[in-house]
């Protein structure tokens, strides 16, 4: 599959061959979900979202792998030869890291906004020095960096049947509303990395602070306040996955299969956790094999209906004898 991809996407250099093929390998290892919609993809626009997510997951993991053992300083350190890497890679095509390699080479294929692998280093940067954040807009602060960005970077390659401006906002939105059910369902481990994403104004609501949760996390008992306080960061996660899905709508045909199917899957990772009694501190909430294929069905079907739809529509002849159906550019 992995070459069927490079093919498509007229991917020809060898070791630009590999570099994707890291990020690929990246992505299927620890992005399940998200690795299961992109397979739902049009083909040759694969390989440069498995760039993207590479190239986040690359730099996420130099902040957050707890099984790495550099100091705080160690890691800035190895954050900032990433970003000189990129940033030298962007210019040039030429980096040092495989992921760096390829994303830069999917930035200049699709135009993607270098600014905005700016924003994203710099909040990776927060989390090396910022442990909790007093209000939510503080949160929605750095999650522009950490996750609306990456909406805003999938734009260019997913393309729009309306102008990008006006499907940004739900582009960004829909990256939010993925890292928050991320934060909902790693509560417990990144409490370990000694940081709290949940607003402490949310918490503080239900009377939940710091040292509750590490109470809870640390004996394995469970508090109602606790639980109150997941339920208002789950409806309040909700409430930005109703701001993201009109955007789908806004997308080329061909890909909002995937992206209808991401967005179920991470919905269902939110289903899972109220399944599991707001669990979150003591287990991570999973999404069952059962329910990611039936979602992948579901995805493969809409691909389905919607090709048979594009044909019909293209026997029809309409007034004039144009042809009837999408023909807008992919922006």
């Amino acid at each position: 599959m992995t070459r069927r991809e490079l093919d498509a996407a007229g991917v020809t250099d060898p070791a630009l061959r590999a570099a994707y093929s890291r990020c690929r390998e990246l992505n299927a290892r620890h992005g399940r979900a998200y690795f299961l919609a992109t397979r739902l993809l049009p083909v040759e626009r694969r390989s440069a979202v498995h760039a993207l997510y590479g190239f986040a997951r690359w730099a996420d993991d130099i902040v957050d792998d707890l099984a790495r053992r550099e100091t705080p300083a160690e890691r800035d350190r190895l954050l900032g030869l990433l970003e000189g890497d990129l940033a030298r890679a962007l210019r040039s095509g030429s980096g040092h890291e495989p992921v760096v390699r390829a994303v830069a080479d999917a930035a200049a294929r699709y135009g993607i906004d270098h600014a905005l692998f700016a924003d994203f280093l710099a909040s990776m940067r927060s989390d090396l020095c910022v442990t909790d954040y007093p209000t939510y807009a503080d949160l929605r602060a750095y999650m522009h960096g950490s996750a609306a960005v990456i909406g805003l970077q999938m734009l260019p390659v997913l393309g729009t049947v309306v102008p990008r401006e006006e499907a940004a906002p739900h582009a960004a939105a829909l990256g939010v509303a993925f890292q928050l059910t991320n934060f909902l369902r790693d509560v417990g481990e990144d409490l370990d990395r000694g940081r709290v994403y949940l607003p402490a104004d949310l918490l503080a609501a239900h009377g939940v602070d710091r040292a509750l949760l590490e109470w809870s996390r640390g004996t394995g008992r469970r508090d109602p306040r606790i639980r109150a306080a997941l339920v208002a960061a789950e409806t309040m996660t909700r409430d930005v996955y109703r701001e993201a899905e009109p955007g789908i709508a806004m997308l080329d045909p061909r890909v909002r299969p995937c992206i209808r199917t991401a967005f179920a899957l991470y919905g269902g990772i939110l289903d899972a956790i109220a399944d599991q009694g707001y669990a979150v501190l003591h287990r991570r909430a999973v999404v069952s094999r059962r329910r990611r294929a039936a979602s992948a069905a579901a995805g493969v079907a809409r691909i389905a209906h919607a090709r048979w739809r594009t044909r019909a529509r293209r026997r029809t002849p309409a007034a004039g004898g144009a042809a009837l159906g999408w023909k807008g550019p992919v922006r």
